[in-house]
């Protein structure tokens, strides 16, 4: 019998350092990728909290060369922020980035590469692989465990005049090198120790779940989920725990392993456009839609959901499939409410008229396309309004 022929691919950084003080090889990484003038891509609050100032010392003492800051990278990067640091990185004729920080400075630094090699405007490229040169050399330094911005193919930019979060999905934008320091990750507050990690759990899920899913992205998400049930409400209650800390940050790497390859589903599309509409916390987002599109999902993967519900350390026991997929769900809502995640998306001000042009630009989103069930405009509606 001929068998359909089927190819995957497996997308990773060349290099990732994990583990306590993995940053302080910031320098001797610099060097390794030829970089005399490297462009750190970051935000106020990274500099606020030193750690800029840390890593160019390493660099000055390592490598030898100085540093160009651009600090400049807002919450949800836009068109308009790419192009800002892209204009300083070539009138400094820089040769290299380093982004710092979580997927806002990581996305950024994404979108200001691929422009500064390929030309024109970073809208030119949302959709999969539309470039066709390297970006210059890029090292990505994690400050949070959730995105996995750090190591994926995935750069999410808001388009400022149309209001959407671009989805770029392009396997040179991967970086050469990711760090992932949880010394760097120990001042997150709560909050963002919170949504950063929901954020996490929703890439597993929705890899587990996808249409092309592998036993390679299976194996990294059922353990992200694992590692995050049990490591999670720990971080959030005490950031300075390390084993919680560290934990987390393997669990958003392997979440990352898992999407990065096996792609998303109507979470993130759905969560894109409140991102893109209303600027909201993604990670937020992502945790509020997670058990409403999951549920609309679950009888298309009933058999995933029994073992996300074995990762996440539920007895089902004795339970039929259809209870034990139900455990899952409740364990998601449990863990947010937990750590303190909003209730709803009312809460974030989100409002019953925006709803259908939000599900119109969701259906074109495309994380979507591999979700496990494909729902209608007016059951994307119905989504959102359940999670008001």
């Amino acid at each position: 019998m001929a068998v359909a022929e089927q190819v995957y691919g497996f997308y990773i950084p060349t290099v990732t350092l994990m583990g306590v003080g993995a940053h302080k090889q910031i320098g001797e990484q610099v060097k390794v990728l030829g970089g005399k003038k490297p462009f750190i891509c970051t935000d106020k609050g990274i500099v606020k909290a030193g750690i800029i100032d840390k890593l160019v010392d390493i660099i000055k003492k390592d490598a030898k060369t100085d540093c160009v800051v651009f600090d400049e990278t807002i919450p949800n990067p836009t068109d308009d922020n790419v192009h800002a640091g892209l204009k300083i990185f070539k009138d400094k004729e820089c040769d290299m980035i380093i982004s710092v920080g979580g997927g806002s400075s990581h996305d950024c630094g994404k979108g200001i590469g691929i422009v500064a090699t390929n030309g024109g405007n970073i809208r030119d490229y949302e959709g999969v692989d539309k470039s066709t040169k390297a970006m210059p050399p890029f090292i990505a330094v994690n400050t949070t465990a959730g995105t996995a911005s750090e190591m994926t193919r995935f750069c999410i930019i808001t388009d400022t005049s149309r209001k959407v979060k671009m989805a770029i999905v392009d396997w040179r934008t991967t970086p050469n090198l990711a760090i992932n320091d949880p010394l760097l990750m120990a001042g997150m507050p709560p909050a963002l120790t919170a949504a950063t990690g929901m954020d996490a759990l929703a890439h597993a899920v929705e890899a587990y779940v996808s249409t092309i899913a592998t036993p390679v992205t299976d194996a990294c998400a059922l353990k992200a989920i694992e590692l995050i049930f049990g490591n999670l409400r720990a971080a959030v209650a005490n950031g300075g725990d390390m084993k919680a800390r560290d934990n987390m940050a393997y669990a958003e790497y392997l979440a990352g392993m898992a999407f990065n390859n096996a792609s998303l589903g109507h979470v993130h599309a759905m969560a894109h456009q409140l991102g893109g509409f209303y600027d909201l916390p993604h990670g937020v987002c992502n945790a509020i839609l997670l058990p409403h599109v999951e549920r609309f999902n679950m009888i298309a993967k009933v058999d995933r959901f029994v073992e996300m519900a074995k990762a996440m350390g539920e007895n089902i026991d004795g339970l039929s499939k259809r209870q034990a997929a139900e455990k899952a769900l409740e364990a998601i809502k449990t863990l947010s409410a937990d750590i303190g995640i909003p209730r709803g998306l009312k809460e974030l001000g989100v409002k019953e008229q925006d709803l259908e042009i939000m599900a119109q630009n969701a259906q074109k989103d495309a994380c979507g396309f591999t979700n496990p069930r494909c729902p209608s405009l007016q059951d994307v509606i119905e989504i959102y309004r359940d999670a008001l």
